[in-house]
C-alpha cells in the first residue's frame, strides 16, 4: 500500500494533499450543519409552545439559524465543487504518470520476456489495473479519513444521549465489512486465475477486428470460426463469475436485513427518552439523523476499507511487473566502442530461447569482415535472424561470446552498441507515421541532414517511392489515420532501408532484404551494397537458393 501512496504523491503532492484537506472540510460541515438544525429545530418548538405576544424575540434567533444553515450547506457545495476538479485533474496525471512509468519499464525489459507467456500474463494485469487502481486507492483513503473524521462528531453527539445506540451502529455494520473483504480476495483470485483466457479472447478480438488480419480471414472464411471461439470462451468467464457475483448477493442480502434491525432497535431506544421529556424534539432529531448518518458513514468507511484491502490484493500486479528487471545491462566500467569497425566474430556461439528444449545455435562460429559481403546463408530455423539478434545485445547467449574487433560485445554500453549497428528485420514495422519520420527514426537523436536524407532515399530506392506520394517526405504512411497512403511490401521495405540507411552505423545487418523486391530493384539494392562495403561491416542473412541466383 505504500508504494501506491508513493506514486501518488510523487505524481501530483498537491493535488493529493488538496484531496485531503477538501475530504475533511466535507466531512466537518455536514455535522456542523446537524448541529444548526438541532438549534433550529428546538427554537422553533420553543416558539410554538410559548407562543409569545412579539413574534420578533423569536424570529432573529431562527433567522440566524436559518442563515448559518444555508450558508454551510453553501459552503459545502462549493468545497465539494473544488474537489470534484482537483479530483478529474488529480485522476489524469496519474494516469498518465503510470502509463509512462509501465512504457518506460516495458522498453527496458529484454526481448527474451516477450518469449515468456507468464511475461504476458503480468503486463496484462499491470495494464488492465495501471488505468484506475492507485486513484480507486486514494479516493478510498481519503474515503476512509473522512468517514473517521465524521464518525468521531457522530459518535461524539450519541455517547451523549444514549451509548447503546453507538453500540448498535457499529455491531450492525461489521458483517458487510467481513462481507466485503470475502469478496475482494474472491475476485482477485478469480481474475488472477484466468489471465490467460482473458488475453486470449482478446486475441480472438483482435483476428476479428485488426486489419492486419482481416485479408487471410475473409479469404478463408474464418470469422466465424474466431467468433465461435471468442463467444464460447468469454461465456465460460462470464459463467464462472456469475456464479461467484450470485452468491456474494445473497451474503449482501443477509447484512441488509442485519441493518435494518439496528434501524429498529435505535428508534426505541431514542422514542422512549423523547416521550418522557428526557431529551428535546430537536435533539430527538439530530440523534436520530445522526444515526443514520454514522450508518452512512460506518457504511463508507467499511466500503473504503475494504477498497483499500482490494486496490491493494489488484495494485500489486501493477508493482509484480515494475519489479521485473533486465538481464541484458550495461556494465559498470563500459568501454569506448571503437571508431572503426574491422570484424565482428561469433565465437562459439549457444543459444537457446526461453522455455525452449533444444538450442537454436550450438557451437557456431562466424567471422565477418568489412570490405565484403559477408553472408549468413541456411534454411529457415538455422539461426540466423537469432544472429543479427544477439549482435545487437536483444539477447545474450548462454554460451561464447560476440566479438567486435576482438572485445566481448558485453563490455560495450549497451546504447552505444545498438548506435553502432543497424538492422533490418523480416517484419521490419511500418510505423504509421509521415515518410520523413520513418527514415528519421533511423537516427532520431540527431537533428535532420538533408544529405543524408538524399543518400539514403537514393541507396534503397525509396526516392522513387516518395516521388509519387501525395505530399514527398511529409505525406503520411498507412491506413490506420486519417489522411494516409498506403504503400506495397515492396514499396514499405524501400522505406525501410532508407531509415536503416539514414543512420550511417558502422555495421549494417540485413535480414533477408530481397524478400519483396523485384528483379531490377534486387540488382540495384546488391549494387548498393557493394558501394557500401568498403565503408561499413555488411552482414546479409538469406536462403541458400536466394543468392545462388541473385549473386
Amino acid at each position: 500500500m505504500k508504494q501506491a501512496f508513493r506514486l501518488i504523491w510523487q505524481c501530483d503532492p498537491r493535488g493529493f494533499l488538496l484531496k485531503l484537506v477538501y475530504t475533511v472540510a466535507t466531512s466537518l460541515l455536514p455535522l456542523a450543519n446537524l448541529y444548526v438544525l438541532k438549534l433550529l429545530v428546538d427554537g422553533v418548538t420553543d416558539a410554538v409552545s410559548v407562543r409569545a405576544e412579539d413574534g420578533l424575540v423569536w424570529l432573529m434567533p431562527l433567522t440566524y439559524y436559518v442563515g448559518a444553515f444555508c450558508g454551510i450547506t453553501l459552503l459545502n457545495r462549493w468545497v465539494g465543487v473544488l474537489n470534484t476538479v482537483n479530483n478529474d485533474v488529480l485522476t489524469q496525471k496519474l494516469i498518465d504518470y503510470i502509463n509512462n512509468i509501465i512504457q518506460n519499464q516495458s522498453v527496458r525489459l529484454d526481448m527474451a520476456y516477450y518469449d515468456n507467456p507468464d511475461y504476458h500474463d503480468t503486463f496484462h494485469r499491470a495494464q488492465q489495473e495501471a488505468a484506475f487502481r492507485p486513484i480507486r486507492i486514494l479516493e478510498n483513503l481519503v474515503s476512509v479519513v473522512g468517514s473517521i473524521v465524521s464518525l468521531v462528531g457522530v459518535a461524539a453527539m450519541l455517547m451523549v444521549a444514549s451509548w447503546p445506540v453507538v453500540a448498535v451502529m457499529v455491531v450492525a455494520v461489521l458483517p458487510s465489512f467481513f462481507i466485503k473483504l470475502y469478496k475482494s480476495r474472491r475476485i482477485y483470485r478469480f481474475r488472477r486465475e484466468t489471465t490467460h483466457d482473458m488475453r486470449r479472447t482478446n486475441y480472438y478480438g483482435q483476428l476479428l477486428t485488426n486489419r492486419a488480419f482481416a485479408k487471410e480471414v475473409r479469404l478463408f472464411g474464418l470469422g466465424g470460426y474466431f467468433r465461435q471461439l471468442y463467444v464460447s470462451m468469454r461465456a465460460r468467464l462470464v459463467d464462472q463469475l456469475l456464479r461467484i457475483s450470485r452468491r456474494l448477493a445473497l451474503y449482501d442480502a443477509l447484512t441488509a436485513v442485519v441493518e435494518v434491525a439496528s434501524l429498529a432497535a435505535v428508534l426505541i431506544l431514542l422514542i422512549r427518552p423523547a416521550m418522557t421529556g428526557a431529551i428535546t424534539v430537536g435533539s430527538f432529531v439530530m440523534l436520530f439523523e445522526a444515526f443514520r448518518r454514522g450508518q452512512g458513514y460506518l457504511t463508507s468507511l467499511v466500503s473504503g476499507l475494504s477498497g483499500l484491502y482490494e486496490h491493494k490484493l489488484f495494485i500489486s500486479n501493477l508493482f509484480e511487473f515494475l519489479e521485473l528487471t533486465p538481464a541484458i545491462v550495461s556494465p559498470s566500467d563500459p568501454v569506448p566502442f571503437p571508431e572503426r569497425v574491422d570484424e565482428v566474430r561469433f565465437d562459439d556461439i549457444t543459444f537457446s530461447y526461453p522455455d525452449m528444449n533444444h538450442p537454436t545455435l550450438n557451437h557456431f562460429n562466424y567471422v565477418a569482415r568489412r570490405g565484403q559481403l559477408n553472408r549468413l546463408q541456411g534454411e529457415n530455423g538455422f539461426g540466423k535472424t537469432t544472429l543479427l539478434k544477439l549482435l545487437l545485445r536483444l539477447y545474450d547467449p548462454q554460451g561464447g561470446a560476440v566479438r567486435i574487433n576482438g572485445i566481448d560485445i558485453r563490455r560495450f554500453e549497451v546504447a552505444d552498441l545498438r548506435r553502432h549497428a543497424s538492422a533490418i528485420f523480416q517484419d521490419y514495422v511500418q510505423f504509421q507515421f509521415t515518410a520523413r519520420e520513418n527514415i528519421l527514426f533511423g537516427d532520431i537523436v540527431h537533428a535532420e541532414d538533408a544529405r543524408r536524407m538524399a543518400q539514403a532515399l537514393q541507396l534503397s530506392g525509396a526516392d522513387d517511392v516518395v516521388n509519387r506520394l501525395r505530399d514527398g517526405l511529409d505525406t503520411p504512411l498507412g491506413r490506420t489515420f486519417r489522411g494516409g497512403e498506403e504503400l506495397s511490401m515492396g514499396q514499405w521495405q524501400r522505406i525501410a532501408l532508407a531509415r536503416q540507411l539514414y543512420s550511417e552505423a558502422p555495421i549494417l545487418l540485413f535480414d533477408e532484404p530481397t524478400a519483396w523486391m523485384d528483379i531490377d530493384t534486387r540488382n540495384a539494392f546488391l549494387q548498393t551494397l557493394q558501394h557500401l562495403k568498403n565503408e561499413r561491416l555488411i552482414i546479409l542473412v538469406s536462403h541458400l537458393e536466394e543468392h545462388a541466383t541473385a549473386l
